[in-house]
């Protein structure tokens, strides 16, 4: 079975458009399975039609012409219920519709199975035979697993046509959705344009050299030339980012000196190897090493090889130049979006950034939130070599492209957009005021940063002080461990910049999403694995000089609180509270005059959770932060489009535990804060005040969101509603019951805004 399986996917996936692709699934399965008739139905969403697109043993004039309505017949059954039928003759069921056309009178014994592509049926892959019998358990077996292993392929055949505008049976298709993950927020619409890498890696063969002189002369010219190129980019991005995301690039150039990935083509160029050769060689094993690692962060790197190294491979080809014209809204198309690609496009003509591979923690996600550009990443059914020179609409706020928009839906997007800036330019006038509810509930809206960018822009939004500062990101964008000086400056700009306002430092938190690319972890399970505090608890050192580097930085300041991740259990926190005691007296003997800092705690485990009396006792103030609580909660990892749609922080069993956590941390009189998208978001915000969180903290494009909601209602519309959707059992119920109460309280133009799912 194994073997027809594989030869069959293996033909198919080599087929060229959806018809070759169903022709040869329907002639192939007939002959493996030995069955007269094998026949493929499509659902058309345009004439919500299941449409006979191919058959082997039916009347071939049938073939696109002879469709079923949805629900009808034994096909329809099959959709309905996404559950195969087996019968011995398919006449004497209920639900059996003859098709006049198709000459199928002759044929008795039926197995129907589902298509489904991400819990979506796209249609029915049909058997049928002369004799009155039930297909037996291996045949439908062998069916069933076809079925799913070819599903992909269909709907990615399906999709290269719907790009053109085409339904399954030919007919105009308007507004098809790819889904992904959003990268950074907002909503855009312009032409795709697509980019590809400079020269492929994958098709240089292995050849000696014949002057191995001359080729490690040349190769080290044409590294040079990336070099350039690299600080040319550096050179351009400036006044677009701050200093620390335009250190990338240097980043990127060390990658190829002579001590790092320059060194090791050399020295394979010395054993024989011409330079193109020897180069795609090296690149193709870290690259391979960097994709088998499960850490996100650093399988994203292997882009940042792939990109650099093509970019020597195509100085090394002596190619032309490429001359990508962009146009005026553009929208960047790539199979894997780098920050290069990004940099080479002039800023007041990109508009928008979609990547079929990445996630929302690469560097141009990254940098596209810096830059405040609306990215979609993890596209991974969009067919995006069709995608040129095409209108799309480009939605930050889902994590969706939408190709051929109808008018009604441009418009409509069109319409958003408008509003956004309308909307940005009505909100300004609240930068000066407090956040307080219509009878005078105070809440405090604070920010979460990781660079100095984020620092501006929180001002400019009138941010009280910061909720989260995620000193991690320079130790991401470094290839070493900063030392405890390096440290100490970057973390006294915060303090300053912020200054008397409070700045809540995260010690590091590395491990799961976020790796070190000089310290990698690898495990098979990182998200339940060595991360957060568990790592710096194992490495004192780390943790200390960092300590130390914070606590220098805040003298004359005193505005620094410190904070520690992932706890689980009260002897982390008497750990870290120890090491942090010894930090202080070591600079207090040093003759520094430090003050020591209020000590708190995230909640983002369910063990934490249910500790929160506890570790409030412990510590000076609890923050929690949701993102990797609702993930933890619900076993759901965000950043994977295939459960992405699972992850939401209004389930009840979130909202229950948010609440557990308030009333526990007030309990011991310790005030709570929340930081994560769900503070972010206006109708959760609502719900959180009601909670008794005393601080919302946010990405500052929220913060003016949240303040102009908040100080539109009372605290006892807020508290009543609170109560009705923790009666609720269900997440979208719960979601329609805010949206519906921010309607009517004539808000309801911001629910758009950084949704919670």
């Amino acid at each position: 079975m194994l073997d027809r399986l594989r030869s069959i996917v293996q033909e198919v996936n080599a087929a060229k458009d959806l018809q070759s692709t169903l022709d040869i699934i329907v002639s192939r399965v007939r002959k493996a399975m030995g069955t007269q008739v094998c026949s493929v139905y499509l659902l058309d969403k345009e004439l919500d039609c299941h449409v006979l697109m191919a058959s082997e043993g039916l009347n071939k004039e049938a073939v696109g012409h002879v469709s079923l309505q949805v629900g009808e017949g034994l096909v329809g059954l099959v959709a309905k219920h996404a559950e195969p039928i087996n019968l011995e003759d398919a006449s004497l069921h209920p639900s059996f519709h003859y098709l006049k056309d198709t000459g199928e009178e002759n044929f008795h014994a039926f197995l129907g199975v589902p298509i489904i592509h991400h819990r979506s049926v796209l249609g029915v892959l049909v058997v049928q035979h002369e004799d009155r019998r039930r297909f037996d358990e291996g045949e439908e077996a062998f069916l069933i697993t076809l079925s799913a292993q070819l599903a992909g392929v269909i709907a990615h055949a399906e999709a290269t046509g719907a790009i053109e505008g085409i339904s399954p049976s030919g007919h105009k298709t308007f507004d098809t959705v790819f889904p992904g993950v959003s990268g950074s927020s907002g909503v855009a619409i312009g032409q795709a344009v697509v980019v590809f890498p400079h020269a492929d890696l994958s098709k240089i063969p292995q050849r000696h050299a014949r002057d191995i002189e001359k080729e490690i002369e040349f190769f080290k010219i044409c590294l040079n030339s990336v070099r350039n190129d690299m600080r040319d980019l550096h050179a351009k991005m400036a006044g677009q980012v701050a200093e620390e995301e335009r250190q990338l690039f240097d980043v990127y150039v060390r990658m190829l000196d002579d001590s790092a990935l320059g060194n090791e083509v050399v020295e394979r160029i010395k054993m024989g190897s011409w330079a193109q050769g020897a180069l795609a060689y090296v690149a193709n094993e870290h690259v391979r090493n960097f994709e088998a690692m499960n850490d996100s962060y650093l399988s994203e790197r292997a882009i940042d090889i792939k990109d650099l190294c093509s970019r020597v491979l195509f100085y090394l080809q002596e190619k032309d130049p490429i001359e990508t014209e962009y146009h005026d809204n553009t929208i960047l198309v790539s199979e894997e979006l780098t920050p290069a690609m990004l940099a080479e496009v002039p800023k007041e003509k990109l508009k928008g950034l979609i990547s079929v591979k990445g996630s929302g923690n690469s560097h141009v996600a990254i940098l596209a939130r810096t830059m405040g550009i609306p990215t979609v990443m993890g596209a991974v059914d969009l067919p995006y070599s069709q995608l040129e020179g095409k209108e799309v609409i480009l939605d930050g706020y889902k994590g969706e492209v939408i190709t051929n928009p109808s008018e009604l839906l441009r418009k409509r997007y069109l319409e958003t957009i408008e509003e956004e800036n309308q909307l940005v330019k009505g909100l300004e006038g609240l930068k000066d005021l407090p956040c307080e509810t219509a009878d005078k509930h105070r809440v405090h809206l604070w920010v979460n940063t990781g660079l100095m960018a984020d620092v501006m822009q929180s001002l400019d939004q009138g941010a009280e002080g910061i909720g989260l500062f995620r000193t991690e990101v320079p130790f991401l964008l470094s290839e070493r461990f900063p030392s405890e000086q390096e440290q100490s400056v970057i973390y006294r700009e915060q303090l300053e910049a912020f200054a008397p306002k409070v700045v809540t430092m995260r010690t590091l938190d590395i491990g799961g999403d976020k790796s070190l690319p000089y310290f990698p972890i690898e495990e098979a399970n990182p998200f339940l694995g060595w991360r957060g505090i568990r790592v710096t608890l194992d490495h004192p050192e780390i943790f200390t000089a960092q300590i130390r580097a914070m606590l220098r930085a805040s003298v004359g300041l005193e505005n620094l609180q410190i904070m520690l991740p992932m706890i689980s259990n009260v002897n982390e926190v008497n750990s870290a509270k120890q090491l942090i005691k010894k930090a202080f007296r070591e600079l207090l003997q040093e003759g520094i005059k430090v003050k020591y800092p209020p000590v708190g705690v995230m909640i983002e485990l369910p063990a934490a959770v249910y500790q929160a009396r506890t570790l409030a006792k412990m510590v000076d103030f609890i923050s929690v932060g949701s993102n990797d609580l609702t993930q933890y909660l619900l076993a759901v990892d965000r950043n994977n489009p295939r459960v992405a749609n699972l992850y939401t922080a209004f389930h009840p069993a979130v909202l229950s535990a948010l609440q557990q956590v308030v009333t526990m941390a007030h309990a011991e009189g310790k005030p709570v804060s929340i930081c994560g998208e769900m503070a972010g978001d206006p109708g959760a915000a609502v719900l959180l005040m009601a909670m008794g969180f005393d601080i919302l903290s946010m990405n500052a494009a929220a913060l003016l969101k949240v303040k102009s909601v908040i100080r539109s209602l009372t605290m006892e519309v807020a508290q009543d509603l609170l109560e009705q959707v923790m009666e609720l059992d269900d997440a979208q119920m719960i979601r329609s019951a805010v949206d519906l109460a921010l309607y009517n309280a004539g808000v309801d133009r911001l629910l758009r805004s950084s949704r919670t799912n």
